[in-house]
């Protein structure tokens, strides 16, 4: 039988979720911020080189961290709800041999 999970609760839940994005606007902030002083650095040391490399560089950062982000913070809202060990694993029977 499987354990019961903590997002089974709804006010639970809406915390654990409120707590998520507040996560997001907190990485959105640094994303910003970095790529701001990435961008800056570029032009302070090569000059307008093409508006086409701003855009792609700004692109690529904003969305690998923004994808990290939100990648590692459904890690940790799973695992910080309970909801990882509520599972019932089929296999561990045969891993203990």
């Amino acid at each position: 039988m499987t354990r019961p999970s903590r997002l089974e609760d709804p006010e639970y839940t809406s915390y654990a979720w409120k707590r998520y994005w507040r996560l997001m606007r907190w990485m959105l902030l640094v994303t910003v911020t970095v790529t701001l002083l990435v961008l800056g650095s570029f032009w302070w040391f090569n000059g307008m080189v093409s508006i086409h490399f701003f855009i792609a560089t700004a692109g690529a950062i904003v969305g690998a961290m923004m994808l990290t982000a939100a990648l590692m913070g459904l890690v940790f809202l799973s695992s910080g709800t309970g909801h990882d060990e509520s599972i019932e694993d089929i296999f561990k029977d045969e891993a203990d041999r």
